[in-house]
């Protein structure tokens, strides 16, 4: 596993990003895992905030997993979870931009993408009420 803040790159077609992934306190802010992605200069913060049913790493597991629940988690540290956070805010219009996005937005979809290109998993629904 990389080190925490270590930068890395990831080509998308003729585009070459480089990204990092990087665990945040502020006081009174909470913890935050945040994805940093850098396109030619512009900085675009992919950010996933602790809150109800929504868990980070934070210590409790393994670095750069966020997840809603048990078979419901992304690990950012693995650059097909980043290349489909990447293509999911791209399809959204959100990329490239200088902007700080919420990652929870991105979350279910990108879960969804992950599911079906992985032979013989299910794809994941979001939890009902």
């Amino acid at each position: 596993m990389r080190k925490d803040g270590a930068v890395r790159k990831l080509v998308v077609g003729d585009r070459t990003y480089r990204w990092s992934l990087r665990h945040k306190h502020r006081d009174g802010d909470g913890c935050r895992d945040v994805l940093h992605l850098v396109l030619d200069g512009v900085r675009t913060r992919i950010v996933f905030r602790e809150g109800e049913g929504r868990g980070i790493s934070c210590c409790y597991a393994h670095d750069g997993f966020v997840a809603t629940g048990p078979g419901r988690a992304l690990h950012l540290n693995e650059p097909g979870t980043v290349r489909r956070l990447v293509d999911e805010a791209t399809d959204r219009g959100l990329l490239p931009g200088a902007a700080e996005l919420d990652g929870w937005d991105l979350f279910d979809a990108v879960l969804r993408c992950a599911a079906a290109a992985t032979p013989g998993v299910p794809p994941s629904s979001p939890p009902g009420p």
